[in-house]
């Protein structure tokens, strides 16, 4: 096992399993700018990781993440230059959204409470949503006209529609965990005291999964959804003729044949 521990995030990995936790629940894990450094650097330390093959998000307390810091950026509008927010976003904001989607493993969000600002969009950029019956989505941006960040006009969108993701940001209010269930920002809801058995029973399955494959998938999207057809075809040709050489797939069709369970190794 490996931990690492933060003022701000907590790094544990146990059993192929990295999960980072926001540690601020009497701020409702707002971002401070030092706690924006931890996260992203905790994403980069995961992805890099060969050892882990899914990663947990998750938050402290009863909030997930409400998002930057607001105290922290009033102090930066008196001339705080410390506080870093003219390059918030390109230093911390969109590494951070960068750094899960295109984390070669999976990533599940596991919302334990409010989800809003960038902290919902951080959890509409992972591959995976378990919300606790309780928990719920915000974007909340425009109610202190700022536009949107952390990837929310990327993700949103694809998630839920156009007209949807406009409505969201536009005019926005708290999406309960089963009217996010039905719109498809939720892959799933778990009563709350079933909450952390269910993100770890994924995680588990996620971890023992085809890794290479995972992450072939994930750059497949990824390349679709901005690509034609054509140029799209000739990608998933690469990636399948990758993940065909892996030795995960050799061994997943001796188990087929053999009537075996396969065990993968993320090679």
């Amino acid at each position: 096992m490996t931990v690492s521990e933060d003022a701000e995030i907590t790094y544990v990995v146990a059993d192929a399993v990295a999960t980072v936790t926001l540690a601020r629940p009497d701020r409702m894990n707002s971002l401070t700018l030092s706690a924006k450094v931890a996260l992203r650097d905790a994403l980069h330390a995961a992805a890099a990781d060969s050892a882990v093959r899914c990663v947990v998000v998750t938050g402290s307390g009863r909030a997930f993440c409400v998002g930057q810091d607001l105290r922290e950026h009033v102090a930066g509008m008196r001339g705080d230059a410390s506080m870093g927010n003219a390059t918030t976003v390109t230093d911390h904001y969109n590494p951070i959204v960068t750094a899960i989607a295109s984390m070669p493993k999976p990533v599940i969000a596991a919302v334990n409470g409010v989800a809003a600002g960038a902290g919902s969009s951080i959890a509409f950029a992972a591959d995976f949503r378990v919300l606790k019956r309780s928990a719920g989505f915000n974007t909340a941006f425009a109610a202190i006209a700022f536009s949107c960040d952390t990837g929310a006009s990327w993700t949103l969108p694809r998630l839920i529609g156009h007209a949807r993701a406009t409505e969201l940001l536009m005019r926005p209010r708290t999406v309960g965990a089963e009217e996010a269930l039905a719109m498809g920002l939720a892959t799933s809801v778990a009563d709350d005291d079933a909450f952390d058995a269910e993100v770890a029973a994924l995680a588990t399955e996620l971890a023992h999964g085809p890794t290479l494959a995972y992450a072939a998938m994930k750059r497949a999207l990824a390349y679709s959804a901005t690509h034609d057809l054509a140029a799209s075809l000739e990608h998933e040709g690469q990636k399948m003729a990758m993940t065909g050489a892996s030795s995960d797939h050799r061994a997943a069709v001796a188990a087929f044949l053999a009537k075996e369970k396969p065990v993968f190794t993320g090679r």
